[in-house]
């Protein structure tokens, strides 16, 4: 496996969150050696969303109003139908994820998470995927859709569904441990 030891990875999430979509992500991306830090509007804990009814519960590390985008080597937004469509409704997340893309970081969203990207204006132009159901927003927003397990544009890394977790897990520690590598050679 991949090491990225030491890196600090965010994932900003909210209740409703699709419960394999951060729970995933946070154990592979631990394994590789990353810290991880939930970040969320909400205080205490968040609750995740598991096929038809609501699962488990996770802390939330960081509130949002306290999150910095210089203290991360990536973000990671897991999707679900009620965690994006929350998040994309408020200006800090939004104002996050456009800061944080703006940065040159490495950006993954998975499933319904690229209506954030969609509000924060920043697919335009960009080879994405996402969700089946929101192609159309995405292409309105001037995004670039294809259906690929993973896509990579830059830093901005897109997937599907839960199916393609291991590949957006692996593609993330590849460009977390590449743009870390560059940023210290810089």
């Amino acid at each position: 496996m991949v090491d990225i030891k030491d890196a600090k990875i965010a994932i900003l999430s909210t209740n409703g969150f699709e419960q394999s979509e951060l729970f995933e992500p946070k154990r592979q991306l631990e394994e590789a050696g990353a810290t991880i830090t939930v970040i969320s509007p909400e205080s205490g804990s968040i609750r995740g969303w598991d096929e038809d009814d609501w699962g488990e519960s996770i802390d939330v590390d960081l509130a949002l109003d306290d999150a910095r985008v210089e203290d991360f080597d990536a973000l990671v937004l897991p999707g679900g139908q009620i965690n994006p469509d929350i998040l994309r409704t408020n200006e800090k997340a939004v104002g996050f994820v456009r800061d944080f893309f703006n940065s040159g970081k490495t950006l993954a969203a998975i499933c319904h998470a690229p209506w954030l990207l969609v509000e924060a204006g920043v697919i335009e132009g960009r080879n994405v995927t996402s969700y089946a159901s929101i192609q159309t927003d995405v292409k309105n927003a001037g995004g670039i859709w294809e259906d690929s397990e993973v896509v990579t544009d830059q830093a901005l890394i897109t997937s599907r569904n839960p199916g393609d977790l291991d590949a957006f897990c692996a593609k993330i520690i590849e460009e977390v441990k590449e743009g870390r590598h560059e940023r210290s050679s810089a």
